[in-house]
């Protein structure tokens, strides 16, 4: 309860400091506010999740994440879906840069209001079987012969 409280908490102050005074003109079209996003698992439970630029990502509690591809066409393309778990945030912030690095994704989502790890695992889990679903490895054909 304690760790939703003070995500919650989090995501309020996070709003909070992005969101200009007087933005200008320019600005306006692409708030600094994150946008939210809703995906879904294999048990068609929705979860709201926070997206951030990779570069402009702040440093994040413990969390599960959805590290994305956003193509110059707008579809986007789920790369990995985690948890980070650590207590300090830049360190959970740096894990999730160098996955993102290594896979070539250029947004984070990050869903924030999970209890705890026990519920951010299930939620990860939830999301990768309604992701990756289509994905999972397939036994390969049985060959006719051998050699």
């Amino acid at each position: 309860m304690g760790m939703q409280i003070k995500t919650a908490e989090f995501a309020i102050e996070l709003a909070t400091q992005l969101r200009p005074a007087s933005p200008p003109r320019a600005a306006q079209e692409s708030s600094a506010i994150p946008s939210l996003e809703y995906w879904q698992g294999a048990s068609g439970q929705r979860y709201v999740h926070s997206i951030f630029s990779l570069v402009g990502c702040p440093r994040l509690p413990a969390c599960t994440y959805i590290l994305v591809r956003r193509n110059a066409n707008g579809s986007r393309e789920a790369l990995r879906i985690g948890t980070v778990t650590a207590d300090a945030w830049s360190l959970n912030l740096a894990e999730i840069r160098h996955r993102a690095a290594q896979l070539g994704a250029n947004e984070v989502h990050a869903h924030l209001i999970a209890a705890d790890t026990m519920a951010r695992t299930r939620i990860a889990r939830d999301l990768q079987a309604g992701q990756f679903a289509e994905l999972a490895a397939e036994p390969a054909p049985r060959p006719d012969y051998l050699c």
